[in-house]
C-alpha cells in the first residue's frame, strides 16, 4: 500500500513514493514557496527574552 500525504503548500493528494522527488511536496514550485516562508521567517517560534549572557553582566557598561 503506497502511503497518500497532504502537500504542505497547498493540500494536495501526494503519493510518498521514491518517485516523487519533491515528497512531501507536490511540485518543485509548492518545495520553492515553503522554503521562502522559512527564508523570511514566516514560520519561527515565539519565545520570550533568552536569559542574559556572560558578556551581558550588569555595572559594566562603558560609555564614551
Amino acid at each position: 500500500m503506497i502511503a497518500v500525504v497532504k502537500c504542505p503548500t497547498c493540500g494536495k493528494a501526494v503519493r510518498w513514493v521514491p518517485e516523487n522527488r519533491f515528497r512531501p511536496f507536490c511540485s518543485e514550485r509548492c518545495k520553492q514557496i515553503d522554503l521562502g516562508a522559512w527564508a523570511t521567517e514566516k514560520y519561527r517560534i515565539e519565545g520570550g527574552e533568552p536569559p542574559p549572557s556572560a558578556d551581558d553582566s550588569p555595572g559594566e557598561d562603558i560609555k564614551n
